[in-house]
């Protein structure tokens, strides 16, 4: 039996409002804004080149559940130039774009296959081999419990059987916990390939059979770095070919500056122009987040007549106008350990906190642990919390010595 050849994409989220974001130029906003609808033009034209067999999108497709005009618009008009070059789309709908959101509805042209509510299957003919698409769509954002004892088993060995599900491997909270599963689960229904979305860093649960999470196509902040993209997969019953298509209009980065020996203003700028222009060559357009690394005593005083808010501004008027965009969103400072004598005040403070055990250590906190409001958001103190309060405070302690 031939191979098939499908592009398989989750987590659009077409028309993310990409908040937190403030004091942008015009341009550079309007860049951002526009991101995910340019990283999802880029899926369609490569698409309409290369005609794949069909595209699978596992759910999110919009950001919210009211699916704003525009993404809807954008998104019809794509499905319409994919229907004119008789490429399939097999659909669900996740937690973002979930069936009984309010919005105004538009009609999708008949190559489109929406995922119902119930796990359903697609059933294509390509080239003579059969292929079963498995999945669902989200009724409700919420769907917490387990969906996936209502897949099938494969039986039929002739049919490439394919899983789609947008959900979370059970125990991973790096997103909200939806759909959950096992990858024990999952290989027991012996599909040859498994196509993942809801969480949006791109990793393998899984080699053969694939069971594979492409991230988002386009980052949405700072927190989704790196490049995103899509997987171009290439299947048969014995063999899998996958690989990674970058669409990313904006690139969320972070970019290092090594302040050591640099004494003068234009020197630090200098080095920050040369590091920017190499991430923007890189990366092209981009949001980054630039940490001044190994800052000593000597690059210690390029901060103490100027607020990092003063570097940060000028560093942007420096950026501005430069094709492609490189926007620093945040600067952050690392200063360098403090080396310092110790006096015998001192010495009698690090001696006295080392003798403390740890009920020693949550009396002395008790009132930060106890607080209503304060306790919720604080992890149990552990022996390795007792060790960075006292690097901190000999940190302090050498601050104050070098004020004195």
């Amino acid at each position: 039996m031939s191979a098939i050849r499908f592009f398989h994409m989750a987590d659009l989220h077409l028309d993310s409002p990409f908040k937190g974001l403030f004091g942008l130029p015009e341009q550079n906003f309007k860049k951002i804004r526009t991101s995910t609808f340019e990283a999802f033009d880029k899926i369609i034209q490569k698409a309409i080149q290369e005609k794949p067999d069909f595209l699978l999108i596992v759910g999110d497709i919009y950001d919210g559940e009211n699916r704003s005009l525009q993404a809807q618009r954008r998104f019809q008009e794509a499905m319409e130039k994919l229907f004119q070059h008789n490429i399939p789309v097999i659909l669900s709908y996740g937690n973002h774009d979930h069936l009984n959101g309010a919005w105004t509805r538009f009609a999708l042209p008949s190559n489109v296959y929406e995922l119902p509510a119930e796990t359903s299957v697609v059933q294509l003919n390509i080239r003579g081999q059969q292929v079963n698409i498995y999945g669902f769509s989200y009724s409700d954002r919420h769907i917490t419990k387990s969906m996936i004892d209502s897949y099938p088993v494969a039986q039929d060995q002739h049919v490439i059987h394919i899983g789609m599900l947008h959900g979370s491997e059970a125990g991973d909270t790096s997103h909200a916990v939806y759909a959950p599963f096992t990858k024990d689960q999952l290989l027991e229904k012996n599909y040859h390939y498994w196509a993942l979305g809801h969480i949006h860093k791109r990793q393998f649960l899984h080699q053969n059979p694939p069971i594979v999470y492409p991230g988002n196509i386009q980052s949405r902040h700072r927190k989704e770095q790196g490049i995103k993209g899509f997987y171009d997969v290439t299947l048969s019953q014995t063999s899998t070919d996958l690989e990674f298509v970058p669409t990313s209009a904006v690139v969320y980065n972070t970019v290092e500056v090594d302040c050591t020996n640099v004494f003068h203003a234009n020197e630090l700028l200098k080095k920050c122009e040369e590091a920017l222009m190499l991430n923007r060559g890189e990366f092209g357009a981009s949001v980054v987040e630039l940490h001044l690394k190994n800052i000593d005593e000597q690059s210690q005083s390029l901060f103490e007549h100027a607020t990092v808010d003063a570097w940060l501004e000028t560093i942007r008027e420096a950026e501005d106008g430069i094709e492609p965009m490189c926007w620093v969103q945040k600067l952050v400072l690392h200063q360098a350990s403090i080396l310092y004598e110790h006096t015998a005040a001192t010495e009698s403070v690090m001696n006295l906190m080392e003798e403390w055990n740890i009920s020693e250590w949550k009396d002395i906190l008790k009132e930060l642990y106890q607080h209503a409001g304060g306790a919720r958001l604080i992890e149990p103190l552990t022996e390795q919390d007792i060790k960075n309060l006292m690097h901190d405070a000999q940190e302090l302690l050498a601050e104050e010595i070098q004020r004195a």
